[in-house]
């Protein structure tokens, strides 16, 4: 099924396909795409730990530059397939307009800094404290929705920040008593997550300029931001450290490199075939899990040893996340509001897997 048709069914009556085909297929079927968000989300997020970790190699902005760079790369052989065989590829047609890439520029600087900021923070903390470094957005979402939008919160809402808030700074704790707390990792991790809720913002504001089609956002986007990086690796000194990196010839590097990419592209598409497959609360609890599935494959990775309380941190965080996504659904349907787009959700699961 195409890209476009799975973004657009991702809210569609699910229950159509129940009468029409066997309980056990179609449970195979959410069985395998739940098992692939899980597999592109993960592999994701390690592939990029392994990448930014590299001793003989510190160029963390290079690394999120190219990603951006194979992204817009990406979309280009989409559009060239979907001219080429237009009844087997769906993508929309891109050329380039100046006018709505300035426009696209405000969410493009918010965008560098979420997706910087993140691969800053899953450098300096790992994989196994990703999830708890920056579980905050959920908390500047609330903030900046009364700030900004002067939109208040329930009391059951605020309760489960509470819980999330509590969960992270039990982990920080955690993490200083172990001895292994990088305070650098920690806010590079509270800003990426303060960056996450400012994108969700601008990309509500930006949509209506590429007629709500998340795929010419992604182009805009990566592209803009593809140019952008440029000064930032000259700035930052990443340009010494590529000349000088021993392995920038070789094939294995730069193949981990363009698969990073195509990761981070592919997210976006195994995020609209879960939505569509299951539904968006499910989609959602299945991101939970896939964390909670994260955290333990990096401890047992990397073979150490975390304490009762650490782990009840980790907990926390899940489980605060949880009951707020649990809560939100609630008060939509009590208020009869039409839940979040396709796109919405699409962006979301990109923004928490690292991109």
């Amino acid at each position: 099924m195409n890209r476009s048709r799975i973004l657009r069914m991702a809210f569609s009556d699910s229950t159509r396909s129940d009468t029409e085909e066997p309980f056990i297929l179609r449970a195979s079927k959410i069985a395998a795409v739940v098992a692939l968000y899980w597999f592109i989300s993960i592999s994701m997020v390690f592939l990029n730990n392994y990448l930014l970790e590299s001793k003989e190699l510190d160029a963390p902005v290079f690394i999120t530059f190219f990603q951006c760079v194979v992204s817009v790369g990406l979309c280009w052989i989409l559009n060239f397939l979907s001219k080429l065989c237009p009844g087997f590829v769906d993508f929309p047609s891109l050329k380039f307009d100046f006018r709505v890439s300035r426009e696209v520029l405000p969410l493009t600087v918010v965008f560098i800094g979420m997706i910087t900021f993140n691969n800053l923070c899953l450098k300096y903390v790992g994989v196994a404290f990703y999830t708890v470094g920056r579980s905050l957005s959920t908390v500047f979402n609330v903030l900046l929705s009364y700030a900004v939008l002067k939109q208040t919160t329930s009391f059951y809402a605020v309760l489960c920040c509470g819980v999330i808030l509590g969960g992270f700074w039990l982990g920080v704790d955690q993490e200083s008593v172990a001895g292994s707390l990088s305070w650098t990792g920690v806010v590079f991790g509270v800003i990426a997550s303060l960056c996450v809720s400012l994108n969700a913002i601008y990309t509500k504001k930006v949509m209506p300029v590429v007629d709500g089609n998340i795929w010419k956002l992604s182009y805009y986007n990566n592209l803009n931001a593809s140019v952008l990086f440029i000064p930032l690796i000259v700035v930052s000194g990443e340009l010494k450290s590529l000349l000088e990196f021993n392995r920038l010839t070789h094939l294995h590097f730069w193949g981990m490199m363009i698969l990073g990419g195509v990761f981070g592209f592919a997210i976006g598409y195994v995020t609209g075939l879960q939505i569509k497959f299951t539904s968006p609360l499910t989609h959602n609890v299945s991101g939970t899990a896939k964390s909670c599935a994260q955290t333990v494959l990096a401890v047992i990775h990397s073979a150490s040893s975390k304490s009762k309380l650490w782990w009840t941190s980790n907990m926390m965080v899940l489980v605060g996340s949880f009951a707020y996504t649990w809560v939100k659904g609630l008060e939509m349907k009590k208020v009869q509001v039409p839940p979040e787009t396709p796109t919405t959700h699409t962006l979301k699961s990109k923004e928490d897997s690292a991109v």
